[in-house]
């Protein structure tokens, strides 16, 4: 999924990466990441106020897009985690991977114990697409944060439920998570273990862990 963004909010702006740096407080190993993996970092969008007529919040006073050209198929989470802790807005990057794009974002707040610092989910992302592949419009919001939730939503792999904000959906998603890696855990400790009195508990304990993840993943879903 790649959203078109309107013309009046471009903005173009090339990143220098040592800002990055110096904002973020990277340490030499995630600098050397930066140098590995990323290319250009380039200011693309400001969704604001003033560029798409739509009011902001203390916590979405504006949504950023940001355009990351890597240097080869990966980039990890770590560099899209130090824009995002260097940045103090809602960031959405589209990432660029020769001829490919993909769109991937966190769900970003400021911290109720320290407005100046900003907490930072897991992130959600799309499949990539070719470079010209058809773009969606924005969604219709009345304002920044309920374009942000929107959009958000969009990326994640789960339908939004009745009455439930973007911290429960993203809460939701990052418990479906855990309890994936949680299954992968069990499955890899059944892999190795020879005794069979042994496999026989891990057998169990899997089919329990993966009960609860399936009654995770069909949990009824209503369109809000």
């Amino acid at each position: 999924m790649l959203f078109a963004y309107p013309q009046a909010a471009k903005f173009g702006r090339v990143i220098p990466k040592n800002k990055i740096y110096e904002h973020a407080d990277a340490r030499a190993a995630l600098k050397e990441r930066f140098v590995a993996e990323v290319d250009q970092i380039t200011w693309a969008y400001k969704l604001a106020p003033e560029t798409i007529n739509l009011g902001g919040s203390d916590a979405v006073p504006e949504i950023q897009v940001f355009q990351v050209k890597q240097r080869g198929d990966t980039l990890s989470e770590d560099v899209l985690r130090a824009m995002d802790r260097a940045i103090p807005f809602p960031i959405l990057f589209e990432l660029v991977s020769g001829a490919k794009r993909r769109t991937v974002a966190a769900f970003k707040r400021p911290n109720e114990g320290g407005k100046s610092k900003w907490v930072v989910s897991d992130y959600f992302w799309t499949d990539w697409q070719e470079e010209g592949a058809e773009r969606e419009a924005l969604p219709v919001a009345l304002d920044l944060p309920g374009l942000y939730d929107k959009i958000l939503t969009a990326l994640m792999p789960v339908s939004p439920q009745q009455e439930e904000d973007i911290q429960a959906r993203v809460d939701r998603v990052e418990a479906i998570r855990a309890k994936e890696k949680e299954v992968a855990r069990i499955k890899a400790k059944l892999a190795k273990e020879k005794q069979f009195n042994r496999r026989v508990e891990i057998n169990k304990t899997l089919r329990t862990a993966q009960q609860e993840l399936a009654a995770m993943q069909s949990s009824v879903a209503t369109e809000v």
